[in-house]
């Protein structure tokens, strides 16, 4: 008898609980919604480890909110202990993309050494920060890179991606334009198809990929920005432990 009535207020306890956090996730989305109209609409209200702060997620944007939706603070939170830093590991979590999903076949594959170690790359033939990156990932050792032509900042971006997609070694005319500056041959008429480009932009765009570069390791982690041959090696060495 004893037994259940302990199961009992166990159960009512974890129902008001469950009916508490629903109120003050309906509270935080109403009062955010009529408060501040061009918000853009709330995808997840979710409890941090702080008792009273709460996750607001619009896309892979993160907010905090107060339990009523009074206050909002945008930033990252850090766990001192551990020196974790919540924020980034939430974000990193919500913007992995799975290494099985990306179409291979529209990239342009380029082994380097053993080439046991994989790397896809989002990039525009335009982007600065792409070709500063390209040469410090070309002095990297045993690893595949998939290159994703992603022209995102015009339409001479379009027109070298297709020449360079084009090209008789895609390769070679990727890294002499990249890091010689070898413009690539011009692709005539419509021999060429070119539609990977397509494919690319859309996959970006549906996975949010809004820069370029965009590194996506093996087991997911993305990383926006060129980076240090340093780090890189650092993140190829992590993906394969955790892959």
């Amino acid at each position: 008898m004893l037994a259940r009535f302990r199961a009992l207020a166990l159960a009512g306890s974890l129902g008001l609980l469950a009916s508490g956090a629903f109120a003050q996730e309906a509270a935080i989305r109403k009062n955010l919604a009529e408060r501040l109209p061009n918000l853009p609409k709330i995808d997840e209200v979710s409890k941090t480890p702080i008792p009273g702060l709460y996750e607001v997620r619009i896309g892979t944007e993160i907010l905090y909110s107060d339990e009523q939706g009074n206050h909002i603070l945008q930033g990252n939170l850090i766990d001192t202990r551990t020196k974790t830093d919540l924020t980034e590991a939430r974000i990193n979590k919500l913007t992995a993309i799975d290494f099985a999903s990306l179409p291979l076949k529209d990239a342009i594959t380029i082994k380097q050494g053993s080439g046991t170690r994989r790397l896809a790359v989002f990039v525009d033939p335009n982007c600065g920060y792409c070709k500063k990156f390209e040469r410090d990932l070309a002095s990297a050792k045993d690893v595949t890179v998939y290159t994703f032509l992603y022209p995102i900042l015009g339409a001479d971006s379009s027109a070298k991606s297709k020449d360079i997609w084009c090209a008789a070694d895609p390769a070679k005319a990727w890294r002499g334009w990249m890091i010689d500056g070898q413009l690539p041959p011009k692709a005539m008429g419509d021999k060429c198809d070119a539609k990977a480009l397509e494919r690319n932009l859309a996959f970006g765009q549906k996975h949010r990929v809004q820069g370029t570069p965009a590194l996506v390791f093996e087991d997911g982690t993305r990383v926006p920005g060129a980076i240090p041959l340093e780090q890189l090696e650092k993140g190829l060495a992590q993906a394969g432990k955790r892959s």
